[in-house]
């Protein structure tokens, strides 16, 4: 089984706080929707005819395509790989994008999943984000989405930033709870380089971001969620029992995929792959018959790492007979040593193989996969 991402670099205005490849002029749409194409022509055998069991609109802001032609990239990749008949088809959208012209167009098409980007539901928060949306927009897209019978919706809330008191982070979680989706996406904020809130920041304009004030709301996003009977399966993602998402969680397990456009990022077990993020580039060398790529061989200890990273993010775990069985013994046993400090201090949990981030750990989590990598030639 694969998945397939699609990163399509358009947004209506740039969040303040984000640092995904985009652009928010739409000029060149319809030549970057012709190159996406061509580029999926180009990689079909880079999936190895694996079943196509997922695929992810990503971006940027996808729902910004018309229903057509993302019915039109969906056929193209239908007519190259083999797409399971129940594979599980995401667009990220706006809620200001979700009118229910919109809504109706996109009932007619294969997507069958929402991840909507709420943010938050207090209008001075999303301006204070720069987000195109409000509010009102932000509840009922969700509701308009339902509406038109779609039951498998994401929506994503931020916390951590200044605006963000512990009390309107709870309203925020419990208006999310009454939409009744049956997962949520929670993020804290980061101040990334070459951003307009790192810009803020530095010139003092803005206050800097408060670690204690993000872990905080993290641990009121873990009791509220798992409470309302929500599995915390992975990091930043609560789901009602079996409602996780198909296409993260396949990359949480290291299942191959293949990233389509502008910045995307691909994965086949023993390399990684990521395309300019430069929609100009993009678009003239694919109008070559050009993938414009970088490719990275991962070593074993590359790979070792990978799931370190990548399996201790979730409820599942890191699983040492896994680590011994496809990466050798010696892994295993580094592993192990690494492992005690951690257990000693509560951070992990370790169950006959099983290893598993507590709930002090989960708020560690980087820090710990870190200090569990090996290095080349140990």
């Amino acid at each position: 089984m694969a998945g397939i991402y699609l990163h399509i670099p358009f947004c209506k205005r740039a969040c303040h706080y984000c640092d995904f490849h985009f652009s928010t002029s739409l000029k060149y749409k319809e030549e970057m929707i012709e190159a996406i194409l061509q580029e999926i022509s180009l990689r079909k055998i880079y999936l190895q005819n694996q079943t196509v069991e997922t695929i992810y609109f990503g971006g940027g802001t996808p729902s910004v395509l018309e229903a057509a032609e993302i019915e039109r990239i969906l056929n193209h990749i239908t007519g190259i790989f083999s797409v399971s008949s129940d594979a599980e088809i995401t667009l990220e959208a706006n809620p200001d994008d979700l009118n229910s012209k919109k809504v109706k167009e996109l009932r007619n098409t294969p997507i069958n999943r929402f991840s909507i980007g709420t943010q938050s539901f207090f209008d001075e928060d999303l301006i204070w984000m720069n987000r195109p949306h409000n509010a009102i927009e932000a509840e009922t897209s969700i509701k308009r989405v339902q509406d038109a019978g779609f039951e498998n919706i994401t929506l994503d809330l931020i916390y951590g930033f200044p605006l963000l008191t512990n009390q309107k982070w709870v309203s925020n979680i419990i208006i999310a709870l009454q939409l009744d989706v049956p997962h949520i996406s929670s993020y804290s904020i980061t101040v990334e380089p070459k951003t307009a809130l790192a810009s803020f920041i530095k010139r003092g304009k803005q206050a800097i971001m408060s670690d204690a004030q993000s872990a905080d709301q993290f641990v009121i996003l873990m009791e509220k969620l798992e409470d309302a009977g929500f599995e915390h399966y992975e990091i930043s993602n609560f789901a009602k029992p079996g409602r996780y998402s198909k296409h993260n969680s396949n990359y949480w397990n290291g299942i191959p995929y293949l990233g389509v456009g502008p910045s995307a990022h691909s994965f086949n077990g023993e390399t990684r792959q990521w395309n300019v993020a430069d929609n100009g580039r993009y678009i003239e060398s694919l109008s070559n018959a050009q993938v414009p790529a970088e490719i990275e061989e991962l070593t074993l200890t590359d790979r070792v790492n990978e799931y370190i990273m990548t399996s201790l993010r979730t409820m599942w775990g890191m699983d040492l007979n896994k680590i011994k069985n496809d990466f050798g013994p010696d892994y295993k046993s580094e592993i192990e040593k690494s492992l005690i400090p951690f257990i000693a201090n509560n951070s992990i949990t370790q169950k006959e193989n099983s290893v598993v981030l507590t709930r002090h750990g989960k708020l560690f989590a980087d820090h710990i996969a870190g200090e569990l990598f090996l290095e080349e030639g140990s």
